[in-house]
């Protein structure tokens, strides 16, 4: 589903020049949950930018669904990110003015698309997390493991192909957390692909697959076979 080949991504810093990542290769299967770990400047953050195709890469190739994210033009890139992969982040990153439905929706109703249309897979991604009765509430109501709820819905309300999470469970008590990484462990078992990346080796044993990452470079890939323990 995911094919990276060698891909390297370098910044400059004034005179220095930072590798990020280096000649990473991976294949990621339609169906996996992939947990991403590694110390802080390990390059995880900027492996999930180019798989979700927020960045390219320096030098090599990434591929999703045989169709290339590298050397195509930002519109093209815009358009995968739209319609093929769903985001969560640490911080929700939910507007604060729209309703717990309205920023669900948010991501269709950029394509144009009614809210009147889009209204009904709102509502049952948002009962399916278990906020049936928060729809009309904005995030400074909510709890923060329900503003994480809500962004999981907003993620899924275009049925991506992969389901890209960034320290989901950072921002989150250590119970809130666990209730958090169930949730993705039970949308994997429904079929979705999820490629998260964390510190925490607790919530990667959540995932079918755990790979480390060490200045920039894959250091180890384990299959975790059953997932969570």
């Amino acid at each position: 589903m995911i094919e990276i080949r060698n891909a390297g991504k370098k910044y400059q810093q004034g005179a220095r020049e930072v590798h990020a990542l280096r000649n990473v290769s991976l294949s990621i299967t339609s169906g996996e949950f992939l947990s991403i770990m590694g110390p802080s400047g390990s390059g995880k953050s900027t492996l999930l930018n180019l798989i979700g195709g927020l960045d390219q890469p320096t030098s090599g190739e990434i591929f999703m669904d045989g169709r290339p994210l590298h050397g195509i033009s930002d519109d093209e890139l815009t358009l995968i990110r739209r319609r093929r992969v769903g985001f969560i982040f640490q911080f929700f990153n939910l507007l604060p003015i729209l309703t717990a439905i309205e920023n669900v929706s948010l991501p269709i109703l950029l394509d144009g698309v009614p809210f009147s249309r889009i209204r009904p897979r709102a509502v049952q991604l948002l009962e399916q997390m278990g906020l049936g009765e928060r729809t009309d509430h904005r995030p400074e109501q909510l709890s923060g493991g329900e503003m994480q709820r809500v962004a999981i819905a907003r993620a899924l309300i275009t049925e991506p192909a992969v389901l890209l999470a960034d320290e989901p469970t950072g921002n989150l008590d250590s119970h809130t957390s666990e209730e958090i990484l169930m949730l993705l462990s039970n949308l994997n078992e429904q079929g979705q692909t999820i490629v998260m990346v964390t510190h925490d080796s607790k919530a990667a044993a959540y995932g079918t697959r755990v790979i480390t990452l060490r200045d920039g470079a894959l250091a180890e890939d384990v299959s975790l076979g059953g997932g969570r323990s």
